[in-house]
């Protein structure tokens, strides 16, 4: 099979070409930003004195939005500035779902892709290369990214979590959903035999040696315990999970973890799957 070396084409300075094109052809298809699975939710949508925000798309299953703004060529202070303010709005508008600006650019330099790393620090912010190559008479787009959306951490990584106790979340849950967490501990201990549970005002999240180490947490209901795993987002996963017959909430891309609601005959009849999700998140995190 031969090989050949590709011509990329400066977008900007090919007739037709242009941004509205490019804007076109990611509404078709927005999985094309190798963001998952999403959905146009609008395009060159107005904000308030703010110009307008190219694309807003959509995760259809944890209705997560993504501020999307695409610049032809090099990106620069502006450009960073509107993405941030664009997210911001929206944030302002629909507080109650999760946000995620996504800067789209031909070129990202690396004086300003330092630049949107000290941003990426605090608000969720994720930037990406565009390469447009022609083959023929056909142009192909290549998406890829350069600086992902920094992970926030556990909630119960927060040093200053309220100490609770036991009896805390039996009120607050149940005693039988709490000795559910007592029985995931149980699968815990097959592979790390040293962890404790740690009773925080929101969650029942992990101690070793004093240390706080939350690959996974608990929250104990009236009627179920929900758990949470520190796990990547995958496709292939969440095929597992839902064949097998378990509920997942979702998944929280914000800090990365699956919210999962388990009974107790759901950890009796799953308790290998979920020891395997749980040592591949504690190992995740240098266990």
């Amino acid at each position: 099979m031969k090989s050949f070396k590709p011509e990329i084409v400066p977008l900007g300075n090919t007739p037709g070409l242009d941004e509205k094109w490019l804007q076109a052809q990611i509404a078709a298809d927005p999985s094309i930003l190798g963001l998952g699975d999403l959905d146009l939710k609008d395009r060159e949508r107005s904000q308030p004195r703010a110009g307008r925000l190219d694309l807003l798309l959509q995760d259809p299953e944890t209705n997560r939005r993504y501020e999307v703004e695409i610049q032809l060529g090099k990106t620069d202070e502006s450009h960073i500035i509107r993405t941030i303010e664009y997210w911001d709005i929206e944030k302002q508008r629909y507080p109650n779902l999760d946000h995620c600006a996504v800067i789209v650019a031909e070129d990202i330099t690396s004086r300003f892709l330092n630049v949107i790393k000290l941003f990426n620090r605090s608000l969720p912010l994720i930037a990406i290369k565009l390469q447009a190559i022609r083959v023929g008479t056909e142009i192909g787009l290549v998406f890829t990214t350069v600086l992902d959306e920094m992970p926030r951490g556990l909630p119960d990584d927060e040093p200053s979590q309220e100490a609770k106790d036991r009896p805390y979340w039996e009120s607050k849950g149940s005693p039988k959903t709490v000795k559910l967490a007592d029985r995931m501990l149980e699968l815990i201990h097959s592979f790390a035999a040293s962890f404790e549970l740690k009773y925080n005002k929101h969650y029942i999240g992990l101690v070793l040696n004093g240390k706080a180490i939350n690959f996974v947490i608990f929250r104990p209901q009236k009627s179920a315990l929900r758990f949470e795993v520190a796990l990547p987002k995958d496709e292939e996963r969440l095929r597992k999970l839902e064949g097998a017959g378990l509920e997942v909430l979702e998944y929280d891309a914000q800090f990365g973890y699956w919210k999962i609601r388990l009974s107790a005959e759901d950890i009796e009849k799953h308790r290998q799957l979920l020891t395997d999700l749980m040592k591949e998140a504690y190992v995740a995190r240098g266990g």
